[in-house]
């Protein structure tokens, strides 16, 4: 048997947790530098909030109607992550998280100990919620498709409390018949529009068609999706993922960009990002990308884009950095108002397998930057960061509407009054 245990409205759910007094109320978050809403609880969207609707579209209605919108506080809701992580995987010996608010579990090595797959679901929301405030919904079943359609069903269909378990042919029966094809995990809107042509339009009349059909019709992975809609277990999670070959941190900036300085800065944040991910999955850099531009929507778009290559491939934020601002001068262009800029690490490779040049010996710090990212996993990110950032960057992300990061931030740590 496996398990999906997934946060309801997460995003939401975490800016409820330190403020007790907007549970119950509903609450959108937005996009980088408060663009478009990412997220709504059920309560926002009850009152014909729009998901992914442009903010300053709704933001008189949303107001009118007292919804609360808050920016994309990353720092909290990786924070809470990790902490409900930690306690979903207590509860079986094997787990695989999906997402940021969703985790596999399986229970193929101890089910017939539990003496009650319910009774285990509704421990697993007791211990998230009382030791986090995050809500969470349980899905079981014999494979994974079924655990995600339990999981669906634990959320939408009445009944369940919150926990769902597939485990006898009538519940599978029941929730596929009440679950529409586009929400089967696996069946996205292109692909479920040729399903409606076919007259195939819930989870079970899926399911009813041959695996060698949905094969030839489609793919292998519908006919996977088929078999264990069927209670078959086709997929697996995988315990060893492949590294990524490129990594890029990119992102537009809340106030544009027209010095020297402020793009320097701009980019020396965007290095020491991807910088920190290459470490963190073992990789070397052979190439670096750096590319800088206004908005394609100016009335003269500009594009600018520079490679620089390293004789010894490194991951160490310093030498980037310096390579950085070598090549730097060839994106600035006077008069250009920069809205978005970034950094590509390309070619990477393991970095116990670097291969090193006899000519040119590494210019990398690996003890520094062990250092650096000790001290910023225990303390919270940035709390130290090369001075090429810059310590007041008026340029950075736009979040007017932030809440404290209660857990990762010393200055925003809740204050109590006794």
């Amino acid at each position: 048997m496996f398990a999906l245990v997934d946060a309801n409205s997460f995003y939401c759910s975490a800016e409820q947790v330190f403020r007790p007094d907007w549970r119950g109320k509903p609450i959108i978050v937005l996009s980088n530098n408060d663009g478009c809403i990412v997220a709504a609880n059920r309560q926002a969207k009850e009152l014909g909030i729009p998901k992914f609707s442009p903010y300053f579209k709704v933001k008189g209605m949303c107001q009118r109607l007292g919804v609360i919108a808050c920016s994309s506080n990353y720092e909290l809701y990786a924070d809470l992550s990790l902490k409900m992580m930690n306690i979903i995987g207590r509860f079986a010996p094997e787990q695989h998280i999906y997402s940021i608010d969703e985790s596999f579990l399986s229970f193929k090595k101890c089910y017939p100990a539990i003496k009650c797959l319910r009774s285990q679901g509704q421990l697993i929301r007791r211990a998230v919620w009382k030791e986090t405030r995050l809500p969470v919904c349980v899905g079981m079943g014999p494979t994974l498709t079924l655990a995600k359609a339990a999981n669906h069903a634990a959320k939408k269909l009445p009944g369940y409390q919150g926990v769902c378990v597939i485990d006898n042919e009538d519940e599978r029966l029941a929730i596929l018949r009440a679950m529409n094809v586009n929400d089967v995990w696996g069946i996205g809107r292109r692909i479920s529009q040729k399903l409606a042509l076919m007259d195939i339009k819930n989870a079970l009349e899926l399911a009813n068609i041959p695996p060698g059909l949905a094969r030839k019709q489609f793919s292998i992975e519908i006919e996977r999706t088929v078999r264990e809609l069927n209670g078959l277990a086709c997929k697996q999670w995988d315990e060893a993922r492949a590294d990524k070959l490129q990594i890029f941190s990119t992102r537009s900036v809340g106030e544009r960009i027209i010095d020297y300085d402020s793009l320097l800065q701009a980019l020396s944040k965007h290095i020491g990002i991807a910088a920190a991910k290459a470490r963190r999955q073992g990789s070397h850099c052979k190439t670096m990308m750096m590319f800088a531009s206004n908005s394609p929507y100016d009335e003269h778009p500009a594009n600018f884009k520079v490679l620089v290559s390293f004789p010894c491939p490194t991951n160490c934020t310093k030498e980037l950095t310096q390579a950085m601002s070598m090549a730097a001068p060839r994106l600035f262009r006077p008069g250009v108002r920069y809205y978005r800029m970034g950094i590509g690490l390309l070619d990477l490779s393991a970095q116990k397998h670097t291969q090193l040049d006899m000519f040119n010996s590494s210019k990398a710090n690996p003890e520094l930057m062990q250092t650096l990212d000790g001290i910023n996993q225990r303390y919270g990110a940035d709390t130290l960061f090369l001075a090429a950032q810059g310590i007041e960057q008026k340029w950075s992300m736009r979040r007017d509407l932030l809440t404290p990061q209660y857990t990762t931030n010393w200055k925003s740590l809740p204050a109590i009054k006794c």
